[in-house]
């Protein structure tokens, strides 16, 4: 039996989802058992494959690159325990120069605030248009949402550090077995 699947991805992601000389679509197919077919005028990506399972995994890998995540990141979530989140600025702001503080926000002076968030849950986060996504260990995914949804409800960055911190260090007592 066959499955597939269609999506529209953004018409400026699609040479990153095929990288150079068709090597980034050639991995995706590969591991995802799949074919993609890509209209690169329209951004139409269908995929197809005799696996429902790895095929609806292929659709979160592409809807990934499609929300700024380079390809290499992206196939990471072909890994059994990692996963895909995203974030709507649209929920949270109103308007275009609300949009643009919030990412700001986020992304922080010269990148620090998305590379704090990102080295202490193990996760990346990715600022395109008006989406954050996420992707990392899935038992991770949740504080790391947690701390974005914080710093776009204006919380202190130092505050929002402070409890990754205090997270990172329960996973590694948690790793250690240490207070079990």
């Amino acid at each position: 039996m066959t499955f597939s699947f269609s999506m529209k991805i953004p018409k400026e992601r699609v040479a990153v989802l095929i990288g150079t000389k068709g090597e980034s679509k050639r991995a995706i197919e590969a591991r995802g058992k799949c074919h993609l077919r890509i209209d690169s005028e329209e951004g139409d990506v269908e995929m197809t494959g005799e696996d429902a399972i790895l095929l609806y995994t292929t659709q979160e890998v592409i809807k990934s690159v499609a929300r700024g995540f380079n390809p290499d990141i992206a196939m990471n979530l072909y890994k059994i325990d990692y996963a895909f989140d995203l974030l709507n600025l649209s929920d949270v702001a109103k308007t275009q120069s609300g949009m643009q503080r919030l990412k700001g926000r986020v992304i922080g002076h010269e990148g620090k605030a998305r590379k704090v968030i990102e080295e202490l849950t193990d996760c990346n986060v990715s600022v395109y248009g008006k989406t954050i996504s996420i992707i990392g260990p899935a038992e991770r995914i949740s504080i790391a949402r947690r701390s974005i949804e914080m710093i776009l409800g204006g919380s202190r960055h130092g505050n929002v550090y402070r409890f990754l911190e205090g997270q990172r260090r329960k996973w590694k007592r948690d790793e250690m077995g240490i207070g079990v």
